[in-house]
């Protein structure tokens, strides 16, 4: 059966780059009147992971119900452009952890709620000020394996055309090794928490 939603739940991901705590500018500042901070993570997919072909096929899924019979002539220049496109080949990027990868990239704009970020037994690891939770630090870091739930949406306005995601769930999955500048919690940070919760119980 095809894909039908513009809605997806990708397991054990290696997440890169979290910004989840305190929503930043684009770039680390504000340029613009129209900027606005947001929330956003980028999960790394192995190339030959089935999950790559729930992505590919969810994008064509809501490039079709926007674009419809030029959603594939429209997804060819797009696909192949980084700025307008969320789901990249990690081969565009000399990041640490990147080569053999496709990276997907998701962002949540502060005015529309915090993404929620919850630990592998579904607790809530930041407070809604951004502040971590007791005894939560170092359970989301660079390097760390996640689930995470987004939203594919088709971009059509003065920026052009483009795919984006919307971020909405994040939950802790597994230890990995931190990637350059990230933490890694020590065995005391998770002797009570069950290792691996699965997706599905993400809400």
């Amino acid at each position: 059966m095809g894909v039908n939603s513009n809605v997806l739940i990708l397991k054990n991901v290696r997440l890169s780059f979290p910004t989840l705590g305190e929503p930043e500018y684009f770039g680390g500042a504000k340029t613009k009147p129209t900027d606005k901070r947001r929330w956003s993570a980028t999960v790394l997919i192995p190339k030959d992971d089935p999950q790559r072909k729930l992505v590919d096929e969810t994008i064509k899924f809501v490039a079709t119900e926007k674009w419809k019979d030029k959603a594939a002539s429209y997804l060819k220049t797009i696909l192949t452009d980084p700025k307008a496109s969320c789901f990249t080949d990690g081969e565009r990027k000399e990041y640490e952890g990147y080569q053999g990868m496709m990276a997907l990239s998701a962002h949540r704009n502060e005015d529309k709620g915090r993404p929620l970020v919850i630990d592998s037994d579904k607790s809530p690891i930041y407070q809604p000020n951004g502040e971590l939770y007791e005894g939560k630090a170092g359970r989301i870091y660079s390097g760390c394996y996640v689930n995470i739930k987004v939203e594919f949406w088709a971009q059509q306005n003065t920026n052009g055309r483009g795919i984006r995601a919307t971020l909405l769930v994040v939950q802790r999955n597994r230890d990995g090794d931190a990637f350059a500048g990230g933490v890694r919690p020590s065995d005391d940070d998770f002797e009570e928490v069950t290792e691996g919760a699965g997706a599905d119980d993400m809400t």
